[in-house]
Order: C-alpha cells, then structure tokens, then sequence
C-alpha cells in the first residue's frame, strides 16, 4: 500500500473550506470509490487552523496513476486554485505484515 499525506495550507480558513467543499460536492466519495482506494480522509492539525492534511493511501502505484488520470484531477486542481492552497507532500509505503519492524507494532 502507498499512503500520500498532502499538507494543505493557506489563509482565513481556506483549507478548511477546500475540504468542506471536497466532501459536499461529492468529489471525495468519489475517489474513495475508485478501484484501488485504500482511504481518503481530511485532518485538521489542533495547533495549525490554516492546514488541513489529508491522508490518501492507495492499494499500489497503478492505482495511484489511474486515479492521476481521471477528470477528476482537474476538479481537484480548480479548487486548490479557487482557495489558493499551497502543499507540502509525503510519500510512504507500507511495511509488509512479516516485516522485521512487525514486532514493534502493537495491535
């Protein structure tokens, strides 16, 4: 599994308002209804009214690239625009179940 954190940041709550309109407007069940989707859900960081991270893990890379395809990106991209949101991103992928690190991980 591939996990993306985006870090969406901009003034006067307009990362909080790209995510309420991401959620009204359907566009984000949308993507959590695409093949592949793993999750695809909205944050907000208690010390930083002005950022809204979103979590967004895919089952692999060609999931990752389909997703990248559809018109739905061109919404996405108009309303980081309309908000003026700026990023910051995080790629991570996932451990494997047998992993050496597994017995760290308490469950």
């Amino acid at each position: 599994m591939i996990t993306v954190n985006i870090r969406y940041t901009g003034t006067n709550g307009s990362a909080r308002a790209f995510a309420d309109e991401m959620t009204a407007s359907g566009t984000a069940a949308a993507i959590r209804a695409e093949d592949g989707n793993v999750r695809y859900e909205y944050y907000a960081p208690l010390d930083d009214p002005e950022t809204i991270l979103l979590i967004d893990s895919w089952k692999d890379q060609a999931a990752i690239d389909a997703h990248h395809a559809t018109p739905m990106m061109k919404t996405i991209a108009a309303l980081r625009e309309k908000y003026d949101l700026h990023m910051t991103v995080e790629r991570f992928v996932s451990i494997e179940e047998n992993a050496v690190d597994e017995k760290f991980i308490r469950k």
